[in-house]
């Protein structure tokens, strides 16, 4: 009987997961940048296609310091497989990385915006529904596409040219967002006085007060009209102090800018929608970040 019992259950399992891959199809390694680049995406796409205009989209881009990370990154996964079987066709991307790497990253990421616009109908998108998000470095890049639109030197012009990187609206997950204030935490997340010195390699920076650096900070872009903002930032982060979220909204608030800020508690970083490495939320984000694209990109 005890056997049989875990029979049931496992086909049960089995019966579940089938279901949820089958709701999702996925294309793996796709060329979203030019001939001599090797970095990809991943597209995930509801099985069956949206009628009408298309599908709203979202650009997923994953976090690593801006050193690291990839595509494929369990945090990737789950969110992208949460927005597809939600309706939005979602793509996590790889990106230049390393030392040097400031602007070409963020461009790589406007580009990925401009790819899925360019290839509307055949991805089955609307063109006119397409938002950004992302973790930690992540939530620094996607923040810079939102804020950067049509400025001078952070366009790509090689691949899609007259191509639009503009976006409805942007997610920031725990993504630094001023690289000059940033700081060290305690072992509990609480934010220090002492100032964590920024990547300055990446942004190609010799001194911890290059101008670079204050252009490369999503506070320094804040205007009333930036698209809308969701902020998400546990209060145990011990990477990037909540802080920084703090002070984004605070510019986005002084601006009279649209966003929302939630601080989760018992919380660090890397967190997705429904997890948090191996362990569940204290609280499922899902209805707050799908609630959130729905309500700022809308079925016309």
């Amino acid at each position: 009987m005890k056997c049989c019992f875990h029979l049931c259950w496992w086909l049960a399992a089995a019966v579940i997961a089938h279901a949820a891959e089958s709701a999702v199809r996925i294309t793996s390694d796709v060329a979203y940048l030019s001939a001599d680049r090797a970095e990809k995406l991943d597209m995930y796409q509801p099985a069956k296609p949206a009628s009408g205009r298309g599908a709203p989209a979202v650009v997923w881009i994953h976090g690593g310091g801006w050193l690291g990370g990839t595509k494929s990154e369990a945090r990737a996964k789950e969110i992208c497989t949460t927005l597809a079987e939600a309706g939005f066709v979602a793509v996590s991307i790889d990106y230049k990385l390393g030392n040097g790497a400031w602007p070409q990253n963020l461009l790589d990421c406007k580009n990925a915006v401009r790819y899925l616009r360019a290839n509307a109908e055949k991805l089955g998108v609307d063109p006119d529904r397409i938002a950004v998000a992302g973790g930690s470095a992540g939530g620094h890049l996607a923040l810079m596409v939102a804020f950067t639109t049509g400025r001078p030197g952070l366009e790509p012009g090689d691949r899609y040219p007259g191509g639009s990187s503009a976006v409805r609206c942007v997610i920031d997950m725990y993504g630094p967002t001023d690289l000059l204030t940033r700081r060290e935490t305690d072992k509990q997340g609480r934010p220090s006085e002492r100032i964590r010195p920024p990547a300055l390699a990446v942004f190609g920076a010799k001194n911890a007060d290059a101008a670079v650096l204050r252009a490369a900070s999503p506070v320094t872009h804040v205007r009333s009209d930036v698209p809308p903002v969701l902020i998400l930032h546990g209060r145990v982060d011990t990477t990037v102090d909540y802080f920084q979220s703090e002070e984004l909204a605070r510019a986005l608030r002084q601006a009279g800018a649209v966003h929302e800020l939630v601080l989760v508690d018992d919380v660090g970083h890397t967190f997705a929608w429904q997890t948090w490495g191996k362990k569940k939320l204290p609280r499922d984000l899902r209805p707050v970040a799908l609630g959130f694209l729905e309500r700022h990109m809308p079925a016309k």
